[in-house]
């Protein structure tokens, strides 16, 4: 609660804040609401220490703050007992709740894990991939509009749930293959408004899509027209699965025409992310790196390398 109320700082003190690190002061508000909701982390805001100091023993913290305020106010400050009790009596937090802010202002909520592997899968929390993808969804509607779409490896669900709300599909699939996963998937899908039972102008499907098991069959009930994937190209091992499965969904007969692939992949290790090219290589598939710049909607960490591509035979 406390630190619910640091960020609850007056526009005044934040425009402060922000033209001492020559920020345009207007855009305070819009920025200190999307870092907000998406619980993102503030680098701009001198609260290191406080944070450090809170992480090693907040109860201190707030003890001190408390002792300080008595010697010079008269009324007692509700809000830091309360504070108080809730950190004495807290207990830590795997789950999450995070909120990001479309172009039109209308809100993603996504539930995710606070920690980044947690059930034996990376696939609970929303990776710097997923939301470069959303983004350029945003600016290539074309790409989906009135389309079948297969998304891999979907995750918490947050590029899927961007395409069904602004992109218009006609049918979206969303597809993983980890329990956990896709329990909190469907989870978020409907937390969002978008139901199995019948979404307003999409139809909306959640599949269990074992890339190492897939059925021919069920490539084709699913007939996708647009295949993309955020941050699938992590783990050596399962490069090659990966691969045959392109390979299939863009071979796959009983279509008129092939499906376009999309892939956004963060370079963390440029040996795998390499590894991952030769094999589409191998498989006799080529790619073309996808260059132009998407226009920033959400916010997330744009110092590490990613990479769109479009994958075809």
């Amino acid at each position: 609660k406390l630190l619910i109320k640091k960020r609850k700082m007056p526009h005044s003190r934040l425009r402060c804040l922000h033209d001492k690190n020559g920020t345009n002061s207007h855009d305070v508000p819009s920025n200190f609401q999307l870092l907000f909701f998406a619980m993102c982390r503030m680098s701009s805001f001198p609260w290191d220490a406080l944070e450090r100091a809170l992480q090693n023993s907040p109860s201190e913290v707030i003890l001190d703050i408390l002792r300080k305020h008595e010697l010079y106010a008269s009324e007692p400050l509700d809000e830091l007992y309360d504070a108080l009790g809730d950190v004495i009596g807290a207990k830590e937090e795997t789950v999450c709740y995070k909120s990001y802010l479309l172009p039109s202002g209308e809100p993603v909520g996504l539930e995710e894990n606070v920690a980044v592997i947690s059930e034996g899968t990376t696939g609970l929390v929303t990776w710097e991939a997923a939301l470069h993808l959303a983004e350029w969804a945003l600016e290539h509607p074309d790409i989906f509009t009135g389309r079948t779409v297969l998304e891999l490896g979907s995750g918490v669900g947050l590029t899927g749930i961007v395409v069904c709300r602004v992109c218009k599909p006609t049918k979206y699939v969303f597809s993983d293959c980890h329990q956990s996963v896709l329990e909190r998937l469907r989870n978020n899908i409907t937390r969002n408004g978008l139901t199995e039972q019948g979404s307003p102008g999409v139809s909306v499907l959640t599949e269990e899509v074992d890339w190492q098991n897939v059925k021919k069959d069920q490539l084709r009930r699913i007939g996708a027209d647009t295949i993309i994937a955020a941050d699938v190209v992590y783990d050596p091992d399962i490069i090659g699965c990966l691969v045959r499965l392109l390979a299939e969904l863009l071979n796959c007969k009983g279509q008129q025409r092939h499906p376009e692939v999309y892939i956004a992949s963060t370079i963390r290790n440029p040996e795998t992310y390499n590894c991952f090219k030769n094999e589409l290589e191998k498989a006799g598939l080529k790619h073309i790196v996808i260059t132009h710049p998407v226009t920033q909607v959400f916010p997330y960490n744009r110092i590490v390398s990613i990479e769109m591509i479009k994958v075809h035979c």
